[in-house]
């Protein structure tokens, strides 16, 4: 495929369309293929290399959709557009989650027809872009050399040159963030603010004020007017954190904002223009969430879908620390120098065996809890060194066991001669430390709910963890 051309296969059950395709197609510079049947769409996908299908959904046999199911579970480079005389949102919505590029209802003209296959087509090349072996250099910021960070920074870039709205997704503490802000800070708005506002952290009866504003007198309180975050952020980028814990209402008005790009304060009947680019991210199944009716908060309703693939146009999916190879090393000792420079200390070394231990652990806080760690070893490193034996007991049990005399004599390793109750209760220590105490965030990286969290700590004996200010941010 070049800059301007691809091998097109068009799959349609009429002689009379595949006619007219091929020849609006050939016309573009297009080489084309053209199929009956999904059968025959299969031989010739096995026989050429295809850059874009262009296929009916309902045909004899087996309809389009199997058809997009085998091309996204075995050649997912290639580029899909679904054309159908039986168009409904329903069946848009259905065909996009199915991995569908772009949808034309017939009739459509032949300006339509170009514009999508163009569109699909530069879908195409950003892909095989971004997996692309090529590397990239880091944005400033992040720090990662694997191929799962590769490939952010390669989506980075895409998203960087686009003004499209960004989702981000990825375990907790991975530092969706710091990727949002090298978006914006590589983009035409870097100039212009980047705000961000952790949905979560706001109540939910003040969310829609703090967003989109409110007009003096609107409700008990409101003695002033208040622009909201969409309007400080005009002409730059907006970074909703947490955005699954909207309520509906205030997913209606986010949707709103991005068809119509005005917002209307809480009191107000006068819509205002605004230019922002959102970017979202969530450590939760969105797509997941909009599909079984849930809301993120645990009430009634459900994440919008419409709104989902709204803000679903360029995602980005943050890999977590333990897929990231060697990353935790480099990511250690670049921690250990920011935290030793702060403190103005030399930084300490680290040892063969602390290192392999920092490789073998899961890191369940992913970089914030392998960052709380670094600045914390910085103040207790004996003799600036750091061993394996300063590492948290959870760290030093999955660590490589070294030949000692007490294997020799098949006396059983430290720390094996202890209760599950007791490592369980270790790493639990360990993950609230990684979070400064948020028992909220515990939970969610420990994958049980607060209550179950605070029966834990209990039965453990830490009921110093059950202070107040614990879960403050």
């Amino acid at each position: 495929m070049t800059n301007d051309t691809a091998r097109i296969l068009v799959v349609d059950d009429s002689p009379g369309t595949r006619e007219v395709l091929e020849r609006n197609l050939r016309a573009e510079g297009h080489e084309v293929r053209t199929a009956a049947n999904v059968t025959a769409a299969l031989e010739a996908l096995s026989r050429d290399a295809i850059d874009l299908v262009v296929t009916d959904m309902r045909m004899p046999g087996a309809d389009g959709m199997e058809l997009v199911r085998h091309l996204r579970e075995h050649r997912r480079g290639t580029g899909i557009i679904m054309v159908t005389g039986f168009a409904t949102v329903g069946g848009a919505v259905s065909a996009m989650r199915e991995g569908v590029d772009d949808y034309l209802p017939k009739p459509f003209s032949d300006e339509e027809l170009r514009h999508a296959v163009a569109a699909t087509l530069d879908k195409v090349r950003q892909r095989r872009d971004i997996e692309s072996s090529d590397p990239v250099e880091a944005p400033d910021g992040l720090i990662g050399a694997s191929p799962a960070m590769q490939r952010v920074y390669r989506l980075i870039a895409r998203a960087a040159g686009a003004s499209v709205p960004v989702l981000i997704t990825g375990e907790s503490g991975t530092g969706k963030e710091l990727v949002a802000r090298a978006i914006h800070y590589r983009s035409p708005r870097a100039q212009a603010p980047f705000l961000a506002v952790n949905c979560a952290a706001i109540p939910e009866t003040l969310i829609e004020s703090e967003l989109f504003g409110h007009a003096k007198g609107s409700f008990t309180g409101a003695t002033a007017a208040r622009q909201g975050f969409f309007v400080a952020a005009d002409g730059g980028t907006l970074f909703l954190d947490e955005v699954a814990e909207l309520s509906p209402i205030a997913q209606a008005k986010l949707l709103r904002v991005l068809q119509e790009r005005t917002v209307q304060a809480v009191g107000s009947d006068q819509p205002r223009p605004v230019d922002v680019r959102v970017i979202a991210a969530t450590n939760k199944d969105l797509e997941g969430l909009a599909r079984e009716g849930r809301v993120g908060r645990g009430g009634e309703g459900s994440f919008r879908e419409d709104l989902f693939f709204r803000l679903h146009v360029l995602p980005i999916d943050v890999p977590p620390l333990r897929e990231r190879g060697d990353d935790v090393v480099l990511l250690f000792r670049h921690f250990l120098s920011s935290a030793a420079g702060a403190a103005s200390m030399p930084a300490p070394r680290i040892t063969d065996a602390a290192v392999e231990a920092l490789r073998r652990y899961s890191w369940p806080g992913n970089v914030r809890e392998l960052q709380n760690l670094a600045q914390r070893l910085v103040i207790f490193a004996d003799a600036g060194v750091i061993d394996a034996v300063d590492l948290p007991t959870v760290m030093r049990f999955v660590a490589p066991l070294t030949p000692s005399a007490s294997a020799a004599s098949g006396a059983p390793p430290a720390g094996l001669h202890r209760s599950l109750r007791a490592v369980e209760a270790e790493h639990i220590r360990a993950v609230l430390e990684s979070v400064s105490g948020n028992k909220t965030r515990a939970a969610a990286i420990l994958g049980i709910d607060r209550k179950s969290l605070r029966e834990r700590l209990k039965a453990a004996g830490d009921t110093q963890r059950e202070a107040p200010d614990a879960d403050a941010p």
